[in-house]
């Protein structure tokens, strides 16, 4: 394998199925594309579906840099069944339970709009003095973890085909749709889970068959001119905060034709965040 090939930086959207862990399904891009330095962003379940943000080589160390925060998601609500993991892998009971208007579901959604707060699902990434949480629950410990704030910026209604309900939301970071989907049911009489989990989106990112993409068209930094020389950035000199352009407290993107940089002022002392990724 070529030097050249395993130091490729590309940023992508990769599609997971169901069925795998996020890792697993990574390790077989990094295979398909003959890589070693890969990462991912905003794990999925392995039960759930859909968009992962996807990195090689040096934009790999972008993933903090990126606008993402909301999440997209189409999720499917089974009414009557009880699962520790609040989804399909754990299911304890299967009930019958009676059919309802519709119009109650959709103003039982669209109360859900706002800010939320919610306990965490025990099958979950959560931490609990450095371990995970659902490592903690299939051992068989019992797991408490604290009310958290999830943020719910939109909710559509999709479809009701009793006992099933489909809606999409889009959503902060970290929230689990788990407990949206728990949450929705509680409040309709019920217990249920999700049978369905399918991330459409993170931010402006968007499945479209692993297209390459171009890393400045998605960083939330403000840009800001060096008016010194390119080198200067280049070699990783020190920056002088008198050829910056602006020179106010902040994280600046500082590019050129064939690479970029991340900068930070802070207290008018500059110091480089990441320097000389290179665009391809």
């Amino acid at each position: 394998m070529s030097r050249q090939k395993e130091d490729i930086n590309r940023l992508f959207v990769i599609n997971k199925p169901i069925g795998v862990s996020s890792n697993y399904f990574l390790r077989s891009i990094k295979k398909k594309y003959g890589v070693k330095k890969a990462g991912f962003s905003g794990t999925l379940d392995p039960f759930a579906c859909g968009v992962l943000v996807c990195a090689f080589g040096g934009y790999t160390k972008l993933f903090n840099y990126f606008c993402n925060s909301i999440k997209k998601y189409r999720a499917t609500l089974w009414l009557g069944v009880s699962s520790l993991s609040l989804d399909i892998e754990n299911i304890s009971s299967i009930k019958i339970v009676s059919a309802l208007n519709e119009d109650v579901i959709i103003e039982n959604l669209l109360n859900l709009k706002g800010d939320i707060a919610y306990t965490p699902p025990i099958f979950s990434a959560k931490k609990i003095d450095g371990k995970r949480a659902y490592d903690l629950a299939r051992s068989g410990c019992e797991v408490r973890l604290k009310e958290s704030i999830m943020s719910i910026f939109d909710i559509r209604f999709i479809s009701y085909n009793h006992p099933f309900i489909t809606f999409e939301v889009d959503v902060s970071k970290g929230t689990y749709v788990r407990s949206i989907g728990d949450i929705l049911a509680s409040r309709l009489g019920f217990s249920g889970v999700l049978s369905h989990l399918e991330r459409l989106g993170e931010g402006r990112f968007y499945f479209d068959d692993e297209k390459s993409l171009d890393p400045l068209d998605y960083l939330d930094i403000t840009s800001n001119d060096y008016i010194g020389s390119k080198s200067d950035i280049q070699d990783g000199k020190i920056i002088n905060i008198e050829l910056l352009s602006i020179k106010e407290d902040g994280v600046y993107l500082i590019k050129f034709d064939d690479f970029f940089s991340i900068i930070q002022i802070d207290n008018k002392s500059v110091s480089y965040l990441l320097n000389k990724i290179k665009l391809q």
